[in-house]
């Protein structure tokens, strides 16, 4: 048990500390320290009073430590991840300054507007305490079914572009928003796992899981299914890293997800964009090392949306578009070596969901640009003209800045 002198000592380090959400882990850190110093200077033979005010002595200055503390555990900023974003979404308006859109000026103002949002969304979720959403899953997941019925009854479909919501003249993305909506409830599902014991229990968890990947086939909406697919089962790998039986279970869960999902697209895909497509690798293939300008006459569907990369390709070369590659391969693996930095299991979970959110359209975005997976609609992270998109990867961006925040002044909650 703390003595009178260990308070007062640690009320003077705390003082120095500026962020109050660590003065709790910082005074169990240090109490457990002084602790395990005045019990080394009691095996020695002094006594309770003399190896307390010894442990302090060997803990330095109270100031000192805490300014030291101070520096150790305040919030943190991701600058790279930010200025990454900004950097991509400004690639987002040379599409929108080509001749591929008309009126241009129409489309650039609408898109300063959702990008006007899109960062204030992404402030939104950066400046709150992302871990009192952890117990909350079942608001998230109930609200992105609710969104999914709402869209699939009253919801406008669109030509080749899945189902929309309209609010006043503005067209909302619905099964977008529940990937986010989604990858909340499932990192909070997987803190609250231990809670899912018995049979019954692992069978609703189970119908939890593939509940979603139904209802996005049902809209048609089959890359949005892949991707909430992927990023459950990326995270269950990764809470049972270590269990055997559980990685079987994953792979087992992979293999019919692949075969289901497989074979609905086979059964059910239909491009809007097929019909009227040019071969994208003979655009590809005109493009050269430095591209053909801006203003060129290429006429492909879309080229502001699911082609942009083609499009940019062709506009500024393959210098431009392996440039592009490596733009989102760095902001994905910064985003992936985040994940670790934290030491709280939700933070970490909603980490590792979230870049797999942004791997897998961005993949497969490109990719369909190169002509190799089949075409759907599935825009580029940040770059795409649109909305809906815009604000879920920014409110994501958000969410993920705000663990890389928070990873100094959050105590550990990882399972061993």
């Amino acid at each position: 048990m703390s003595s009178a002198i260990f308070e007062e000592y640690l009320g003077k380090v705390i003082a120095k500390v500026k962020s109050k959400q660590a003065h709790s882990m910082i005074k169990k850190e240090l109490s457990n320290h002084l602790e395990e110093l005045s019990h080394s200077f009691q095996k020695r033979g002094l006594s309770i009073e003399d190896a307390n005010k010894k442990a302090i002595q060997e803990m330095g200055d109270p100031s000192t430590v805490g300014k030291n503390m101070n520096q150790l555990h305040k919030p943190r900023m991701d600058w790279l991840l930010i200025a990454l974003f900004i950097l991509l979404a400004g690639i987002g308006f040379l599409p929108l300054m080509s001749d591929v859109v008309s009126p241009n000026s129409f489309f650039i103002k609408k898109q300063i507007v959702w990008l006007a949002l899109a960062i204030l969304a992404l402030i939104g979720f950066l400046f709150f305490d992302y871990r009192k959403l952890k117990n909350l899953w079942m608001y998230f997941y109930a609200a992105a079914l609710i969104l999914f019925f709402i869209s699939f009854f009253v919801g406008t479909r669109l030509i080749g572009g899945g189902i929309w919501l309209s609010f006043g003249g503005i067209m909302i993305n619905g099964p977008a928003i529940c990937l986010y909506l989604f990858l909340i409830a499932w990192a909070g599902i997987f803190t609250k796992v231990t809670d899912f014991k018995g049979w019954k229990k692992l069978v609703g968890l189970l119908i939890l899981f593939w509940l979603p990947v139904i209802f996005y086939i049902i809209l048609s909406q089959f890359v949005f299914s892949i991707i909430y697919f992927l990023c459950v089962l990326v995270m269950y790998i990764f809470y049972y890293r270590r269990n055997q039986f559980a990685i079987k279970v994953a792979l087992g869960n992979l293999l019919v997800g692949v075969i289901f999902i497989s074979t609905m697209i086979l059964k059910f895909f239909s491009s809007y964009l097929s019909d009227n497509l040019i071969s994208v690798k003979a655009v590809l293939s005109q493009a050269g090392w430095f591209g053909k300008g801006l203003h060129n006459n290429l006429t492909i569907p879309e080229a502001h949306t699911d082609f942009v990369f083609p499009f940019l390709v062709y506009s500024f070369g393959w210098v431009f578009g392996i440039f592009l590659c490596l733009l989102l391969l760095v902001f994905i693996l910064r985003i992936s070596l985040n994940a670790f930095k934290t030491k709280d299991l939700f933070g970490r979970l909603l980490t590792i969901g979230g870049a797999v959110l942004f791997t897998v359209p961005a993949f497969w975005n490109i990719l369909m640009g190169l002509g190799i997976v089949p075409i759907m609609v599935v825009p580029l992270p940040f770059i795409s003209y649109g909305g809906s998109m815009l604000l879920v990867y920014a409110a994501l961006l958000g969410l993920i800045l705000n663990v890389y925040r928070r990873k100094d002044i959050v105590e550990s909650t990882l399972v061993n």
